[in-house]
Protein backbone atom coordinates (compact mmCIF):
# COMPACT_ATOMS: atom_id res chain seq x y z
CA UNK A 1 0.00 0.00 0.00
CA UNK A 2 1.43 3.57 -0.78
CA UNK A 3 1.67 6.01 1.49
CA UNK A 4 -0.79 8.45 -0.27
CA UNK A 5 -3.23 5.94 -0.20
CA UNK A 6 -2.60 5.16 3.85
CA UNK A 7 -2.82 8.63 4.74
CA UNK A 8 -6.36 9.11 2.56
CA UNK A 9 -8.02 7.58 5.98
CA UNK A 10 -6.39 8.85 8.23
CA UNK A 11 -6.78 12.67 6.74
CA UNK A 12 -10.44 12.25 6.14
CA UNK A 13 -10.64 10.77 10.28
CA UNK A 14 -9.06 13.90 10.59
CA UNK A 15 -11.52 16.15 8.99
CA UNK A 16 -14.36 14.37 9.87
CA UNK A 17 -13.34 15.04 13.67
CA UNK A 18 -12.87 19.16 13.15
CA UNK A 19 -16.07 19.37 11.13
CA UNK A 20 -17.86 17.43 14.14
CA UNK A 21 -15.90 19.60 16.19
CA UNK A 22 -17.16 22.50 14.83
CA UNK A 23 -20.79 20.70 14.37
CA UNK A 24 -21.02 20.05 18.09
CA UNK A 25 -19.79 23.52 19.25
CA UNK A 26 -22.37 25.27 16.86
CA UNK A 27 -25.41 22.75 17.97
CA UNK A 28 -24.57 23.22 21.44
CA UNK A 29 -24.69 27.34 20.95
CA UNK A 30 -27.57 27.54 19.23
CA UNK A 31 -29.79 25.50 22.28
CA UNK A 32 -27.88 27.77 24.95
CA UNK A 33 -28.87 30.77 23.18
CA UNK A 34 -32.35 29.24 22.77
CA UNK A 35 -32.86 28.86 26.55
CA UNK A 36 -32.97 32.79 27.21
CA UNK A 37 -34.12 33.77 24.28
CA UNK A 38 -38.13 34.94 25.18
CA UNK A 39 -36.15 36.45 28.17
CA UNK A 40 -36.66 40.11 26.74
CA UNK A 41 -40.24 39.03 25.44
CA UNK A 42 -42.10 38.69 28.53
CA UNK A 43 -43.39 42.16 28.82
CA UNK A 44 -45.29 40.97 25.60
CA UNK A 45 -46.29 37.86 27.09
CA UNK A 46 -47.45 39.30 30.01
CA UNK A 47 -49.91 41.96 27.75
CA UNK A 48 -51.33 39.06 25.47
CA UNK A 49 -51.76 36.95 28.73
CA UNK A 50 -52.76 38.83 31.12
CA UNK A 51 -50.29 37.48 33.52
CA UNK A 52 -48.89 38.42 36.66
CA UNK A 53 -45.15 38.53 37.85
CA UNK A 54 -46.06 34.89 39.71
CA UNK A 55 -46.76 33.13 36.52
CA UNK A 56 -43.79 34.48 35.00
CA UNK A 57 -41.85 32.78 37.48
CA UNK A 58 -43.71 29.90 37.20
CA UNK A 59 -43.04 29.37 33.48
CA UNK A 60 -39.64 30.20 34.60
CA UNK A 61 -39.44 27.79 37.30
CA UNK A 62 -41.14 24.77 34.60
CA UNK A 63 -38.22 25.26 32.14
CA UNK A 64 -35.82 24.86 34.87
CA UNK A 65 -37.37 22.08 35.71
CA UNK A 66 -37.35 20.12 32.54
CA UNK A 67 -33.72 21.31 32.46
CA UNK A 68 -32.46 19.66 35.13
CA UNK A 69 -34.22 16.19 34.64
CA UNK A 70 -33.00 16.16 31.40
CA UNK A 71 -29.53 16.75 33.17
CA UNK A 72 -30.55 14.38 35.59
CA UNK A 73 -31.67 11.55 32.66
CA UNK A 74 -28.43 12.76 30.57
CA UNK A 75 -26.05 10.05 31.57
CA UNK A 76 -27.97 7.39 31.25
CA UNK A 77 -29.50 8.59 27.91
CA UNK A 78 -26.05 8.28 26.54
CA UNK A 79 -24.95 5.20 27.94
CA UNK A 80 -27.87 3.82 25.08
CA UNK A 81 -27.86 5.92 22.00
CA UNK A 82 -24.28 8.00 22.05
CA UNK A 83 -23.27 11.04 22.50
CA UNK A 84 -24.50 12.40 18.61
CA UNK A 85 -27.67 10.57 19.51
CA UNK A 86 -28.00 12.84 22.56
CA UNK A 87 -27.18 15.98 20.57
CA UNK A 88 -29.12 15.04 17.73
CA UNK A 89 -32.55 15.00 20.39
CA UNK A 90 -31.51 17.87 21.70
CA UNK A 91 -31.66 19.73 18.68
CA UNK A 92 -34.82 18.32 17.67
CA UNK A 93 -36.43 19.14 20.71
CA UNK A 94 -35.76 22.45 20.62
CA UNK A 95 -37.43 23.02 16.82
CA UNK A 96 -40.11 21.39 18.62
CA UNK A 97 -40.26 23.80 21.60
CA UNK A 98 -39.51 26.43 19.19
CA UNK A 99 -42.87 25.72 17.43
CA UNK A 100 -45.38 25.30 19.72
CA UNK A 101 -43.96 28.66 21.27
CA UNK A 102 -44.86 30.03 17.75
CA UNK A 103 -47.95 28.83 16.93
CA UNK A 104 -50.02 27.96 20.51
CA UNK A 105 -50.40 31.50 21.29
CA UNK A 106 -51.97 31.07 25.00
CA UNK A 107 -50.70 30.66 28.17
CA UNK A 108 -50.88 26.61 28.09
CA UNK A 109 -48.53 26.78 24.95
CA UNK A 110 -45.65 28.82 26.63
CA UNK A 111 -45.80 27.15 29.68
CA UNK A 112 -45.57 23.41 27.26
CA UNK A 113 -42.80 24.73 25.00
CA UNK A 114 -40.57 26.15 28.04
CA UNK A 115 -40.85 22.26 29.17
CA UNK A 116 -39.74 21.04 26.01
CA UNK A 117 -37.00 24.06 26.19
CA UNK A 118 -35.81 22.43 29.80
CA UNK A 119 -35.57 19.13 28.31
CA UNK A 120 -33.58 20.67 24.84
CA UNK A 121 -31.24 22.65 27.23
CA UNK A 122 -30.77 19.99 30.02
CA UNK A 123 -29.48 17.32 27.19
CA UNK A 124 -27.44 19.63 25.39
CA UNK A 125 -25.67 21.01 28.73
CA UNK A 126 -25.38 18.09 30.05
CA UNK A 127 -23.68 16.21 26.26
CA UNK A 128 -21.34 18.81 24.95
CA UNK A 129 -19.46 20.41 26.61
CA UNK A 130 -17.46 16.64 27.57
CA UNK A 131 -18.59 15.39 23.60
CA UNK A 132 -16.17 18.36 22.86
CA UNK A 133 -13.31 17.12 24.77
CA UNK A 134 -13.81 13.80 23.69
CA UNK A 135 -13.65 14.92 20.16
CA UNK A 136 -10.58 16.82 21.02
CA UNK A 137 -8.68 14.01 22.59
CA UNK A 138 -9.24 12.04 19.41
CA UNK A 139 -5.94 14.05 17.74
CA UNK A 140 -3.70 12.46 20.48
CA UNK A 141 -1.10 13.45 22.23
CA UNK A 142 -1.53 16.82 19.93
CA UNK A 143 -5.05 17.42 21.23
CA UNK A 144 -5.65 20.63 22.85
CA UNK A 145 -7.52 20.19 25.98
CA UNK A 146 -7.54 23.67 27.69
CA UNK A 147 -8.70 24.69 24.28
CA UNK A 148 -11.61 22.60 23.85
CA UNK A 149 -12.37 23.00 27.38
CA UNK A 150 -12.69 26.78 27.13
CA UNK A 151 -14.78 26.13 24.18
CA UNK A 152 -16.97 24.63 26.02
CA UNK A 153 -17.46 27.09 29.11
CA UNK A 154 -17.79 30.34 26.98
CA UNK A 155 -20.31 28.89 25.06
CA UNK A 156 -22.26 27.50 28.08
CA UNK A 157 -21.87 31.09 29.61
CA UNK A 158 -21.78 33.45 26.48
CA UNK A 159 -24.84 31.68 24.52
CA UNK A 160 -27.18 32.76 27.18
CA UNK A 161 -26.61 36.60 26.23
CA UNK A 162 -27.18 35.89 22.14
CA UNK A 163 -30.85 34.68 22.31
CA UNK A 164 -31.72 37.15 24.30
CA UNK A 165 -30.26 40.32 21.89
CA UNK A 166 -31.89 38.83 19.33
CA UNK A 167 -35.19 38.37 20.33
CA UNK A 168 -34.88 41.75 22.04
CA UNK A 169 -34.00 43.55 18.53
CA UNK A 170 -36.67 41.81 16.61
CA UNK A 171 -39.12 43.01 19.41
CA UNK A 172 -38.17 46.86 19.03
CA UNK A 173 -37.90 46.83 15.58
CA UNK A 174 -40.17 43.94 13.49
CA UNK A 175 -43.06 42.87 13.55
CA UNK A 176 -44.18 39.73 14.95
CA UNK A 177 -42.05 39.80 18.01
CA UNK A 178 -43.49 36.15 19.40
CA UNK A 179 -43.14 34.54 16.23
CA UNK A 180 -39.89 35.88 14.35
CA UNK A 181 -37.73 35.04 16.89
CA UNK A 182 -38.88 30.73 16.89
CA UNK A 183 -38.90 30.39 13.25
CA UNK A 184 -35.23 31.81 12.99
CA UNK A 185 -34.11 29.41 15.69
CA UNK A 186 -36.15 26.50 14.11
CA UNK A 187 -33.92 27.23 10.83
CA UNK A 188 -30.78 27.07 12.56
CA UNK A 189 -31.79 23.75 14.50
CA UNK A 190 -32.28 22.74 11.06
CA UNK A 191 -28.36 23.24 10.18
CA UNK A 192 -27.42 21.94 13.50
CA UNK A 193 -28.81 19.03 13.39
CA UNK A 194 -28.42 18.77 9.74
CA UNK A 195 -24.32 19.13 10.49
CA UNK A 196 -24.41 16.78 13.67
CA UNK A 197 -25.25 13.77 11.30
CA UNK A 198 -21.42 14.23 10.16
CA UNK A 199 -20.06 14.02 13.75
CA UNK A 200 -17.99 11.12 15.09
CA UNK A 201 -19.51 9.10 17.79
CA UNK A 202 -17.01 9.33 20.79
CA UNK A 203 -18.98 7.36 24.21
CA UNK A 204 -18.93 3.94 24.67
CA UNK A 205 -22.53 2.75 24.25
CA UNK A 206 -23.89 -0.12 26.86
CA UNK A 207 -27.14 -1.90 27.14
CA UNK A 208 -27.41 -1.58 30.95
CA UNK A 209 -26.80 1.55 32.28
CA UNK A 210 -29.15 1.16 35.78
CA UNK A 211 -28.14 3.45 38.16
CA UNK A 212 -27.47 0.12 40.42
CA UNK A 213 -25.04 -1.19 38.29
CA UNK A 214 -22.93 2.59 37.81
CA UNK A 215 -20.83 3.77 40.89
CA UNK A 216 -22.18 6.77 42.20
CA UNK A 217 -19.70 10.03 41.55
CA UNK A 218 -20.20 13.52 42.95
CA UNK A 219 -18.80 16.72 42.87
CA UNK A 220 -17.91 18.44 45.79
CA UNK A 221 -19.94 20.49 47.62
CA UNK A 222 -17.76 23.94 47.64
CA UNK A 223 -17.68 23.73 44.10
CA UNK A 224 -21.46 22.99 43.26
CA UNK A 225 -22.45 25.60 45.87
CA UNK A 226 -19.63 28.03 44.21
CA UNK A 227 -21.47 27.65 40.90
CA UNK A 228 -24.94 28.38 41.93
CA UNK A 229 -24.28 30.95 43.57
CA UNK A 230 -22.74 32.86 41.11
CA UNK A 231 -25.23 32.39 38.81
CA UNK A 232 -27.72 33.10 40.78
CA UNK A 233 -27.49 37.06 40.44
CA UNK A 234 -27.56 35.80 36.48
CA UNK A 235 -30.34 34.34 36.90
CA UNK A 236 -31.76 37.52 38.77
CA UNK A 237 -30.96 39.43 35.07
CA UNK A 238 -32.43 37.01 32.62
CA UNK A 239 -35.87 36.43 34.33
CA UNK A 240 -36.47 39.64 35.75
CA UNK A 241 -34.49 42.35 34.13
CA UNK A 242 -37.01 43.41 31.68
CA UNK A 243 -39.58 44.17 34.82
CA UNK A 244 -36.36 45.58 36.61
CA UNK A 245 -36.13 48.29 33.66
CA UNK A 246 -39.91 48.91 32.85
CA UNK A 247 -40.56 49.52 36.77
CA UNK A 248 -37.76 50.97 38.61
CA UNK A 249 -35.58 52.18 35.71
CA UNK A 250 -38.74 53.64 33.52
CA UNK A 251 -36.95 52.17 30.56
CA UNK A 252 -39.65 50.03 28.34
CA UNK A 253 -37.11 48.86 25.54
CA UNK A 254 -37.47 45.27 23.81
CA UNK A 255 -33.74 46.23 22.80
CA UNK A 256 -32.53 47.11 26.16
CA UNK A 257 -33.65 43.97 27.99
CA UNK A 258 -32.06 42.13 25.56
CA UNK A 259 -29.03 43.85 25.56
CA UNK A 260 -28.80 43.75 29.43
CA UNK A 261 -28.50 39.89 29.28
CA UNK A 262 -25.95 39.84 26.36
CA UNK A 263 -23.66 42.60 28.79
CA UNK A 264 -24.28 40.02 31.37
CA UNK A 265 -22.99 36.60 29.59
CA UNK A 266 -20.19 38.63 27.14
CA UNK A 267 -18.78 39.77 30.19
CA UNK A 268 -18.17 36.32 31.23
CA UNK A 269 -16.77 34.98 28.18
CA UNK A 270 -14.69 38.36 28.23
CA UNK A 271 -13.42 36.76 31.89
CA UNK A 272 -12.49 33.76 30.79
CA UNK A 273 -10.80 34.50 27.65
CA UNK A 274 -9.11 37.05 29.73
CA UNK A 275 -8.29 34.51 32.47
CA UNK A 276 -7.25 31.59 30.25
CA UNK A 277 -3.35 31.45 31.27
CA UNK A 278 -3.83 31.44 35.14
CA UNK A 279 -4.61 28.56 37.09
CA UNK A 280 -7.74 28.26 38.33
CA UNK A 281 -7.37 29.24 42.13
CA UNK A 282 -6.67 32.45 40.60
CA UNK A 283 -9.63 32.92 38.08
CA UNK A 284 -11.66 31.68 41.26
CA UNK A 285 -9.98 34.49 43.02
CA UNK A 286 -10.83 36.78 41.12
CA UNK A 287 -14.29 35.15 39.72
CA UNK A 288 -15.43 35.92 43.57
CA UNK A 289 -14.28 39.60 43.74
CA UNK A 290 -16.24 40.54 40.90
CA UNK A 291 -19.74 39.37 41.84
CA UNK A 292 -18.70 41.20 45.15
CA UNK A 293 -17.86 44.55 43.60
CA UNK A 294 -20.41 43.85 40.94
CA UNK A 295 -23.60 42.73 43.47
CA UNK A 296 -22.52 46.37 45.46
CA UNK A 297 -22.80 48.43 42.82
CA UNK A 298 -26.17 46.59 41.83
CA UNK A 299 -27.66 47.37 45.48
CA UNK A 300 -26.62 50.91 45.06
CA UNK A 301 -27.79 51.09 41.49
CA UNK A 302 -31.76 50.48 42.06
CA UNK A 303 -31.53 52.09 45.86
CA UNK A 304 -30.80 55.89 44.69
CA UNK A 305 -33.01 58.54 44.54
CA UNK A 306 -32.85 58.53 40.89
CA UNK A 307 -31.93 54.96 40.17
CA UNK A 308 -28.98 54.95 37.67
CA UNK A 309 -28.89 53.10 34.59
CA UNK A 310 -25.53 53.64 33.93
CA UNK A 311 -24.56 51.64 36.96
CA UNK A 312 -26.93 48.72 36.57
CA UNK A 313 -25.71 47.99 33.47
CA UNK A 314 -22.02 48.21 35.09
CA UNK A 315 -23.33 46.10 37.78
CA UNK A 316 -24.69 43.51 35.51
CA UNK A 317 -21.38 43.59 33.29
CA UNK A 318 -19.04 42.76 36.95
CA UNK A 319 -21.61 39.62 37.78
CA UNK A 320 -21.46 38.62 34.47
CA UNK A 321 -17.91 38.78 34.76
CA UNK A 322 -17.65 36.93 37.91
CA UNK A 323 -19.62 34.53 37.04
CA UNK A 324 -18.11 33.38 34.04
CA UNK A 325 -14.37 33.40 36.28
CA UNK A 326 -16.37 31.43 39.11
CA UNK A 327 -17.70 28.73 36.61
CA UNK A 328 -14.40 28.56 34.50
CA UNK A 329 -12.69 28.14 37.78
CA UNK A 330 -14.74 25.52 39.38
CA UNK A 331 -14.82 23.15 35.92
CA UNK A 332 -11.26 23.31 35.50
CA UNK A 333 -10.46 21.81 39.24
CA UNK A 334 -13.16 19.62 38.99
CA UNK A 335 -12.64 18.30 35.44
CA UNK A 336 -9.03 18.00 36.27
CA UNK A 337 -9.18 15.66 39.32
CA UNK A 338 -12.06 13.54 37.66
CA UNK A 339 -11.31 10.18 35.46
CA UNK A 340 -12.18 10.07 32.16
CA UNK A 341 -15.41 7.98 32.50
CA UNK A 342 -16.52 10.06 35.36
CA UNK A 343 -16.86 13.62 33.32
CA UNK A 344 -19.88 13.29 31.66
CA UNK A 345 -21.83 12.46 35.16
CA UNK A 346 -19.55 15.52 37.14
CA UNK A 347 -20.20 17.62 34.30
CA UNK A 348 -24.44 17.00 34.52
CA UNK A 349 -23.96 18.04 38.10
CA UNK A 350 -21.97 20.91 38.25
CA UNK A 351 -24.66 22.37 35.12
CA UNK A 352 -27.51 21.16 37.66
CA UNK A 353 -26.16 23.67 40.37
CA UNK A 354 -25.85 26.37 37.69
CA UNK A 355 -29.54 25.91 36.57
CA UNK A 356 -30.48 26.17 39.68
CA UNK A 357 -29.01 29.33 40.42
CA UNK A 358 -30.30 30.49 37.36
CA UNK A 359 -33.82 29.75 38.56
CA UNK A 360 -34.24 29.66 42.18
CA UNK A 361 -33.34 33.56 42.52
CA UNK A 362 -35.82 34.61 39.96
CA UNK A 363 -38.85 32.26 41.64
CA UNK A 364 -38.04 33.65 45.18
CA UNK A 365 -37.95 37.60 43.67
CA UNK A 366 -41.14 36.99 41.59
CA UNK A 367 -42.90 35.77 44.96
CA UNK A 368 -41.57 38.39 46.88
CA UNK A 369 -42.76 41.28 44.22
CA UNK A 370 -45.93 39.19 43.57
CA UNK A 371 -46.70 39.65 47.84
CA UNK A 372 -45.76 43.37 47.83
CA UNK A 373 -41.98 43.68 47.99
CA UNK A 374 -40.51 46.71 46.51
CA UNK A 375 -37.49 45.84 44.11
CA UNK A 376 -35.24 47.47 45.97
CA UNK A 377 -35.93 45.56 49.18
CA UNK A 378 -35.89 42.32 46.91
CA UNK A 379 -32.53 42.79 45.06
CA UNK A 380 -30.78 44.12 48.62
CA UNK A 381 -32.38 40.58 50.26
CA UNK A 382 -31.10 38.68 47.06
CA UNK A 383 -27.47 40.55 46.73
CA UNK A 384 -26.75 39.35 50.87
CA UNK A 385 -27.67 35.98 50.38
CA UNK A 386 -25.58 35.33 46.85
CA UNK A 387 -22.63 37.08 48.62
CA UNK A 388 -22.46 35.14 51.62
CA UNK A 389 -22.88 31.68 49.15
CA UNK A 390 -20.01 33.09 46.93
CA UNK A 391 -17.51 34.30 49.31
CA UNK A 392 -18.12 31.31 51.96
CA UNK A 393 -17.96 28.56 48.88
CA UNK A 394 -15.03 30.60 48.01
CA UNK A 395 -13.03 30.55 50.35
CA UNK A 396 -13.54 26.94 51.21
CA UNK A 397 -12.24 26.16 47.87
CA UNK A 398 -8.94 27.88 47.54
CA UNK A 399 -8.53 27.30 51.27
CA UNK A 400 -8.73 23.33 51.29
CA UNK A 401 -7.51 20.84 48.43
CA UNK A 402 -11.22 19.78 46.80
CA UNK A 403 -12.10 16.80 46.28
CA UNK A 404 -13.67 16.26 43.17
CA UNK A 405 -15.52 13.24 43.09
CA UNK A 406 -15.45 10.13 45.39
CA UNK A 407 -16.99 6.46 44.57
CA UNK A 408 -19.57 4.49 46.20
CA UNK A 409 -19.85 1.27 45.87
Amino acid sequence: MSADSASAPAASATWRDATGFAAVAFAFLIVMAFATLPSPLYGLYRTRDNLSAFTITLVYAIWAGGTIAALLAVPAFASRIGRRGVMLTSVATMMASAGLLAAWKSLPGLLIGRLFTGFAVGLVAGTAFTYLIELRLRKGASANVAGARNIGTAINVGALGIGPLVAGCLAEWVRKPLVLPYLLWISLGALAFVALTIAPETGKRTQDASPAKRPRVWVSLPAATATLAAFSANGLFAGLSGLFLATTLHNHSHALAGATLFIVFSAGVAAQLATAPLPASLVLSFGGISMLVGLALLVTSVRLSSPSLALFLISGGLIGAGSGAVFKGTTGIVLEAAAPENRLAMTAQLLIALFIGLSIPVIGAGVALDRGASGPNTVLVFAIAVALGVAASGLQLLTSKPKAEKQLA
